[in-house]
């Protein structure tokens, strides 16, 4: 049975232009490529139109009509049709609002909801970088995964040829080689998965910048993970509660809200609005010689008016109470809302500043799993030889070592997710901290990931 090498393997099935990238350049091509994030930058530049058509409300409208008319007349009973004059009439208005207690507070409104977008741009920034972090982090994790996988792979067939061979001296039962066979089989199936994941992995990555992404940066083994030193638990939360943008966009939708129970309540208050208009009007032709003042002249009419308009609404059919109502109701469900997600943000902070503190943990403990199912694993292989050991015993220790490997690897790319999340939470996330967190990639892993066949060759389609 040939194994092909994962390199080869996976530029069988890839294409094979790629694009080569760390953490950071990873990120400049998912600000470029990204639809989401592009999806929210037009969102708040349709919400900052809000404002513009609220203020419009409150300047000046001008307004010019121009007609042209002819008209016939005749006795219903019989006669003849008789032309009245033809005529031509174009006017100019102008209206000013003085005083519209509505129109204020929709404004008011607008503003906040203008604010809100530019809160909800900022989280769909942060929510980027955690997004390429995390797709970035995945394909790393599925390369070590795969390489875990190819390694378990060889050692199980190279177990299964050992007891072939013993069994055919007779030296060892049968069962060890159903053993070691079904382990090998099981590796093989395991690889073929874990193959495919890699592939859907760089897919996903692809999926957010809009283009291959290839040679990504690693760990090296002797990453030390380290709590940021700004803030304990308390001082996190206490500065997520002031900063995390989602939470401040729905303050801001709140006092959107307040401005829309002013603004209904204003439908009770009257409005008052200065007018003026400018016209003049023709008249020619026709069948009778009678103009308009009775006269028999004909020609052109200058007019021109000025006025104060009072509205002072007294019964509406109920309506204006019924939207004072609808806009508390709106008013409370957004304070509800903004309170809703003051608790999560309290407690997702908090917990991933304990995830995050934890995590230096289980990094420790998983690399010391790691030392000791391969210590494990080398006894047992040793112990195999000189008799001491089964075959079953060395299969054991090999899945051991597999599965101490891989989460070794998650430990380490899960801490790094966990500080930016946390950064995220706090509302104190940018490209500074994404860039912190590409420092510790380092390019020396990058040869030893493509040193032990664990990079691929090709990357996905770009989408």
């Amino acid at each position: 049975m040939i194994r092909l090498p994962l390199v080869l393997a996976i530029a069988l099935a890839l294409p094979s232009t790629a694009s080569a990238a760390d953490l950071m350049q990873t990120y400049e091509m998912a600000r470029n490529g990204d639809p989401t994030l592009a999806q929210a930058e037009a969102g708040r530049l349709a919400q900052k139109e809000g404002v513009v058509q609220a203020r419009a409300t409150l300047l000046p409208q001008v307004s010019g009509t121009a007609s042209l008319g002819r008209s016939s007349a005749k006795v219903t009973d019989g006669g003849d049709w008789i032309d009245s004059p033809r005529s031509r009439d174009y006017s100019v208005g102008v209206s000013q609002t003085l005083v519209n207690f509505g129109s204020y507070a929709t404004v008011r409104a607008q503003r906040a909801l203008s604010q809100s977008a530019d809160f909800d741009l900022e989280s769909a920034n942060d929510s980027l970088i955690t997004r390429t972090s995390a797709a970035y982090f995945n394909v790393l994790i599925a390369i070590e995964t795969l390489a875990s996988a190819e390694a378990a792979e060889a050692a199980f067939q190279k177990q299964f040829d050992y007891a072939q061979k013993r069994l055919d001296v007779g030296l060892a039962p049968i069962t060890d080689v159903h053993e070691a066979r079904a382990s090998y089989d099981s590796a093989r199936a395991t690889v073929i998965t874990q193959r495919n994941a890699l592939k859907d992995a760089y897919e996903a990555l692809a999926e957010i910048t809009g283009q291959p992404v290839a040679n990504l940066r690693g760990l090296p083994d002797d990453f030390k993970p380290q709590l940021p030193s700004e803030y304990g638990a308390d001082g996190w939360v206490d500065t997520a509660v002031a900063q995390n943008p989602s939470l401040k966009s729905l303050q801001l939708q709140v006092q959107s809200a307040e401005a829309g129970v002013a603004g209904a309540r204003a439908g009770h208050l009257p409005t008052l609005s200065l007018n003026g208009s400018y016209g003049r009007s023709a008249s020619w032709g026709g069948d009778t010689d009678t103009s308009l003042d009775g006269t028999n002249r004909r020609g052109e009419y200058d007019s021109r008016a000025v006025s104060l308009s009072l509205n002072v609404p007294i019964f509406s059919g109920g309506a204006v109470q019924s939207q004072v109502r609808q806009a508390i109701a709106q008013r409370d469900s957004a304070q509800d809302a903004y309170e809703q997600q003051r608790r999560a943000v309290v407690r997702n902070t908090r917990n991933a500043y304990q995830v995050l503190e934890a995590g230096i943990s289980e990094i420790e403990a998983r690399r010391s799993a790691l030392i000791s199912a391969r210590s494990a694993y080398d006894a047992s292989q040793v112990g195999l030889e000189v008799g001491t050991r089964t075959v079953l015993d060395v299969l054991t220790n090999q899945n051991n070592l597999v599965s101490a490997q891989q989460q070794y690897s998650l430990a380490k790319y899960n801490f790094l997710q966990n500080r930016l999340l946390l950064e995220a939470a706090a509302g104190t996330l940018d490209a500074a901290d994404l860039r912190d967190v590409n420092a510790l990639l380092s390019a020396d892993a990058n040869a030893r990931l493509n040193s032990t066949d664990m990079q691929a060759i090709g990357t996905p389609r770009a989408q």
